[in-house]
């Protein structure tokens, strides 16, 4: 039986798409596998803590749905340049994503920001780390992905 690939068909650019969405694909790839990282570290957290597992199992259900249907997106369509999926990633990644990764932080800061009170261990450390690689990750591709080479590969004539 043979397969056929469903990957959209653009006209072929010689040497493929510009450094910049290649670039910016890289961020995309990069933002999406922090957010797992971030999902990993949040779910051994939530099972050291005894919270319940059943809601544990819907969160990762969620997760597993979203981070893999931007991956596939990222993969299928935006380093294709596909347009409607760079202003899917630009709304989703960009806005909420990007809201969703700083709303945390920056309610901490003005509710207490007592820096002092911080449990500086390993997995407080390791998170931080991680969610400063997903916002730059996030802010990286928005940007690469409307420079000038970017915007003439999604305008491209199919």
């Amino acid at each position: 039986m043979a397969t056929t690939d469903r990957t959209p068909t653009l006209p072929d650019v010689p040497g493929g798409p510009p450094v910049s969405v290649r670039a910016a694909t890289t961020a995309w790839f990069l933002a999406v596998g922090a957010g797992v990282a971030e999902s990993v570290l949040g779910a051994a957290g939530w099972i050291a803590d005894g919270r319940p597992i059943l809601a544990l199992v819907a969160q990762i259900a969620l997760r597993t749905i979203v981070y893999g249907g931007l991956f596939l997106i990222i993969d299928r369509y935006f380093r294709h340049g596909v347009p409607w999926s760079r202003w899917l990633l630009a709304g989703l990644l960009g806005v909420v994503g990007m809201a969703s990764l700083l709303i945390g932080p920056i309610s901490w800061l003005t509710s207490n920001g007592d820096f002092g009170r911080l449990d500086l261990d390993a997995s407080f450390l390791t998170l931080a780390a991680l969610r400063v690689v997903h916002v730059l990750a996030v802010a990286g591709g928005v940007v690469l992905m409307f420079l000038p080479d970017s915007n003439r590969w999604f305008r491209r004539k199919a």
